[in-house]
């Protein structure tokens, strides 16, 4: 029997969740108009697939499925931040609490993501995960395709601007 599939499990579960859905769903009506990158399942995806090759190129303890449920989790709190004007990392911490409560995480893996969601915007070191997250979400957005790009609040060093790998 194929364990990846099952494994992969929790991951669907963490998507298919209400809660998620629902700020998932804010995130994507509050961000319709948005000239920047956009919190859209590929941006997750894109984080999750970058986060699994640096971990593979440096040889990391990590499980694909940990990687996936962090890059899935990580930008949720986006709707609170436009909302409420708390930053999303935090809410998105408390968000993700609440979705993992309902799944079959252990502790370990539970802390593991959520140390990461709210430290993935500061790129410090709490866990490896965290610095994987941190990496990829920078590394994710291809800037030199934005048509927006002038106008974007980040720096000129974190602009990606040519093709990396």
């Amino acid at each position: 029997m194929n364990t990846d599939f099952l494994d992969m499990d929790r991951i669907n579960q963490i998507w298919q969740h209400p809660v998620y859905q629902e700020h998932y769903k804010k995130i994507q009506e509050l961000e319709n108009d948005r000239i920047f990158c956009r919190h859209t399942p590929e941006h997750f995806l894109d984080v999750a697939r970058l986060m699994y090759i640096y971990a593979l190129e440096e040889h990391m303890d990590l499980s694909r499925e940990l990687i996936y449920a962090t890059a899935l989790l990580h930008d949720i709190g986006r709707a609170e931040q436009y909302l409420h004007d708390i930053p999303h990392d935090i809410a998105g911490t408390e968000i993700a609490r609440e979705i993992l409560a309902d799944l079959n995480f252990t502790e370990q893996e539970k802390e593991q993501i959520l140390s990461s969601i709210g430290h993935h915007r500061k790129g410090d070191s709490c866990n490896t995960l965290a610095v994987l997250l941190y990496k990829a979400d920078k590394k994710s957005r291809n800037c030199f395709l934005c048509s927006a790009v002038s106008e974007c609040y980040w720096s000129s060093e974190k602009k990606n601007m040519k093709i990396e790998y």
